[in-house]
């Protein structure tokens, strides 16, 4: 049916809908209505459906039609349309409200991400709110990561996101040669209708199941992070030089005899920062030295639109996926040592009390002394390994006044009530393959500390000089926590012995930090902080310099990571134009009109990267639990639910105990206190409790490892 004709008889079948007289009908009671013969009634179910899909029409749970009335006569609400494995879904409205209830019958086949409008129906299945999608305002799928499965002359894709619950149909002739079992990424050419399920065509093959890496290369594609450069940007940076030109020089300080070490983790390959130290009548002069990426990637250039749509690099169990070519970020962006480089130098004067007296920032040209680990100064400090103490003897005076200095910076923090969760982390050890071989807590030292507190005190300067002078500029911006889910931390808490109360209506940073000193070196210790860290908000990139609650800082930036975080290089064109006095109306201006798009692009961007890390480090702890099947191991109860108990390993695996696998007894979950118990024995599992766990299954589809508990 060609389009206009389509529109005719779609404006035709709302004025039957729209008449007073009309009754909700089927449509075999329509095509009798309106004398449809037999083989011309699929054109009456073409229309049906086209006027359900643009929310003219909604289709009743008994098959019947009915008009939607218009937004004069309906309150409308829009969302987006999140999926669930089992067809239903919710509808997140945003701005802290609560999400709607979609029963699968309801969802117009909206799919997971769409910008969907719903109504609310009259009744709900209970206390949630319920509706039902009119309209698909905006699809939010275009493509879809899963296996294919080939038949003689078509196939299909099976997504691996299991909240997309539809297969996708591919052509014999848009399938590229794909077999059963190869992984591939599928544009969707149609959305489909209630009577046909999706179509598309074949994009990209990645590998078969089972090669190597394809699992991980196939989360990177489904969350759609570019991973390969065009040929425009690899020519780009092709032609950036490897090392200093006379030109460079011009216009900056000169510090190369300055003493200056990075200090890094063993495998850090794109080094971005360094850090200088003297002291002097109660004075340091700490200077933190970043590589000047600004002057080899030129704003609005093929390369600056790449970092730009990556907005950070995404660092992966078995790959780093780069901001920027390596040719620059392994290259002339790294600090190496014996190598020089171009900086931009936040130079501090700062008391024995941790503050900044004064301070300047310079455009600089440095050369780092020595590339130092965090493993090796660790132990210089804690004087456990002579041979590595007397290998950097001549640093070691420099390290110890480092520590020294972070320990000032570090106390008037805390003092002001900056919040250190201090969650253990767990380092995944992949073999060439990518095949998990050890999963182990990485923790936290002396050394890395040293360096965060230098950090975090130079982009603290650096955010207030620009606030303080209006500039244009990019915050990074920490809101106040949910106070329901404060409110349910609290709780939680007195359900833990751990009597506390909020001293205001708002809590506050020092009020977070005096609970997690509390638990400080109990059993639990993590299960406490990851609960408080889950009650505060994500931070984010802001125009408007509104504070980091995490920090208890007032103004906050990010500044010291110009090779893998977006905010960073953009804030240094900013910092250079001003050094430069280029910094006039005009170009504040111009900054003015894109920096509320950088912003978003980049907390976009660092979701989608936070996700694939998080998706990647499941996949490779499910795939090692899978060897381990059988095996028993003492674990801490860190989530209750109505339906069974999460259970953390000492090497951060996660998996559930469901409630079924309990015992004999029936168990009632009491939400409020968070704690299930047992009707007839009275048992109570609740939070922070050890128990005994036994693996017992793995699903790597779902990335989700069941326990049972061992007694």
């Amino acid at each position: 049916m060609k389009r206009r004709q389509l529109e005719r008889r779609k404006k035709m079948m709302m004025d039957v809908l729209s008449n007073a007289a009309y009754r909700p009908m089927r449509l075999r009671e329509l095509a009798a209505l309106l004398d449809i013969p037999r083989p011309r009634r699929k054109e009456l179910y073409q229309v049906m459906d086209e006027l359900v899909r643009d929310g003219s029409a909604r289709r009743k749970e008994n098959g019947t039609y009915v008009r939607v009335s218009t937004d004069a006569e309906t309150s409308y609400i829009e969302g987006t349309f999140l999926g669930h494995p089992r067809g239903f879904g919710f509808v997140d409205v945003g701005e802290g409200k609560e999400d709607i209830f979609i029963p699968e019958a309801k969802t117009n086949r909206a799919m997971d991400k769409d910008r969907v409008r719903v109504v609310l129906n009259e009744k709900g299945s209970g206390r949630r709110r319920e509706g039902t999608v009119v309209k698909i305002l905006e699809h939010g799928c275009r493509e879809i990561v899963g296996t294919y499965q080939k038949s003689r002359h078509y196939g299909f894709v099976l997504p691996d996101d299991p909240k997309l619950s539809h297969d996708l149909f591919i052509s014999g002739n848009d399938s590229m040669g794909a077999v059963t079992g190869d992984k591939v990424v599928a544009i969707i050419t149609s959305y489909g209708s209630r009577r046909k399920g999706p179509e598309g065509k074949i994009k990209e093959i990645l590998g078969h199941n089972g090669d190597p890496g394809t699992d991980v290369l196939a989360i990177v594609k489904s969350l759609g992070i570019p991973t390969e450069f065009s040929d425009k940007v690899a020519r780009q940076a092709g032609r950036v030089s490897e090392a200093l030109i006379p030109g460079d020089l011009q216009g900056r300080r000169d510090i190369r005899e300055w003493t200056m070490v990075t200090i890094d983790g063993e495998d850090s390959k794109d080094l971005d920062d360094a850090v200088s130290l003297t002291w002097e009548d109660g004075m340091y002069h700490l200077g933190v030295h970043i590589a000047d990426v600004a002057n080899y990637v030129q704003g609005g250039s093929a390369m600056d639109r790449e970092a730009l749509r990556r907005g950070t690099s995404v660092y992966l169990v078995d790959r780093v996926i780069p901001m920027l070519p390596q040719k620059l970020s392994n290259g002339i962006c790294s600090l190496n040592a014996g190598e020089d480089r171009l900086a931009l130098s936040c130079l501090m004067d700062v008391d024995t009390e941790g503050n900044v007296v004064s301070h300047e920032i310079a455009e600089t040209v440095i050369r780092v002394d020595r590339r130092m680990t965090y493993t090796n100064v660790q132990k210089i400090l804690d004087g456990s390994d002579p041979k590595i103490s007397k290998e950097y003897g001549e640093f070691v005076p420099l390290f110890e006044k480092m520590d020294e200095l972070s320990a000032c910076v570090r106390r008037k923090r805390q003092a002001r009530g900056s919040i250190d969760f201090d969650l253990p982390e767990s380092k995944i050890t992949v073999d060439e393959d990518g095949k998990p071989l050890t999963v182990e807590l990485y923790g936290h030292n002396r050394a890395m500390e040293l360096i965060e507190d230098f950090m975090i005190l130079a982009n603290e300067t650096v955010a207030r000089e620009f606030y303080e002078d209006l500039v244009p500029f990019i915050y990074r911006t920490h809101g106040d926590p949910d106070p329901d889910k404060i409110e349910e931390l609290l709780t939680l808490l007195h359900s833990q012995g751990i009597p506390l109360q909020k001293m205001k209506e708002k809590i506050s940073p020092l009020e977070i930090q005096q609970i997690l000193h509390k638990v400080k070196g109990q059993p639990n210790e993590a299960l406490v902080s990851r609960l408080a860290l889950r009650a505060m908000q994500q931070a984010r990139y802001t125009v408007d310099c509104s504070g980091h609650f995490g920090l208890a800082s007032s103004h906050y930036c990010h500044f010291t990571s110009p090779i893998r975080r977006y905010p960073d290089l953009q804030i240094h064109r900013i910092i250079k134009d001003k050094l430069r006095g280029r910094l006039d109306l005009e170009k504040e201006e111009t900054y003015a009109s894109i920096l509320d798009g950088v912003a978003a692009l980049s907390s976009a961007a660092e979701r989608r990267a936070e996700e694939a890390e998080r998706e990647v480090e499941k996949l490779k702890k499910a795939e090692y639990m899978q060897g381990h099947i059988g095996e028993t191991y003492e674990g801490v109860i860190s989530g209750v639910t109505g339906w069974g108990l999460y259970v953390e390993l000492s090497n951060t695996i996660e998996g559930l105990v469901h409630i079924t696998a309990l015992d004999d007894d029936y168990y009632v979950f009491e939400e409020e206190r968070g704690i299930l118990v047992g009707e007839a024995t009275g048992k109570r599992y609740l939070l922070g409790d050890r128990v005994d766990v036994r693996v017992v299954d793995v699903d790597l589809y779902q990335r989700n490892i069941d326990f049972v508990i061992d007694e």
